[in-house]
């Protein structure tokens, strides 16, 4: 398989998995250089994730302050052939809060109620829900064991797919 071919493949499939999803997890730093784990429902915007937090949770304020962080979208438990092995996409991502009634916000408001319905509209008229932009600066796209790529650039499934390869080796007996 070509590199364009298998690159064109892979990218195809981030974003299948991605929509297929509809929470992610976050982890971001608070302002003691902690990290905090999180979650919240996500929508996909043009190369970037969007999440609407209320400004009352840890996560918002660490993004406020720290606009670096890491998003991981990740298969179901329940459904996974391998435990150790779910499929799973990794980014660093730099967040961006969007300001209230921007053509920005309406983008991110609208593709957020598109994928969860009106509760986002409810939610979003509440004063202290803000709405971040996630925008992936690299990745990583897992699928199993020895299925492992790296997603270099920016966006949710980068400019260059690479294999990683050299992976997982026997220990020998001591």
């Amino acid at each position: 398989m070509s590199k364009e071919s298998l690159q064109a493949r892979v990218q195809a499939e981030v974003l299948t998995f991605i929509n297929s999803r509809q929470s992610l997890q976050l982890a971001t730093i608070d302002d003691e250089n902690q990290p905090y784990a999180s979650y919240s429902p996500f929508a996909i915007g043009d190369d970037c994730l969007y999440v609407l937090l209320s400004e009352m949770a840890v996560h918002a304020s660490n993004l406020r302050a720290n606009p670096k962080a890491a998003v991981m979208i990740i298969q179901d438990e329940d459904s996974a052939n391998e435990l150790f092995a779910r499929v799973r996409v990794n980014y660093s991502i730099d967040a961006e809060l969007l300001t209230h009634s921007t053509e920005q916000w309406t983008l991110g408001i609208n593709a957020l109620a598109n994928r969860h319905g009106d509760r986002v509209n409810k939610l979003s008229q509440l004063s202290d829900f803000k709405l971040f932009k996630l925008k992936p600066t690299g990745g990583r796209y897992v699928k199993g064991f020895g299925r492992a790529y790296t997603l270099a650039g920016k966006g949710l499934t980068g400019s260059e797919v690479q294999h990683i390869t050299g992976g997982h080796i026997k220990r020998t007996a001591a």
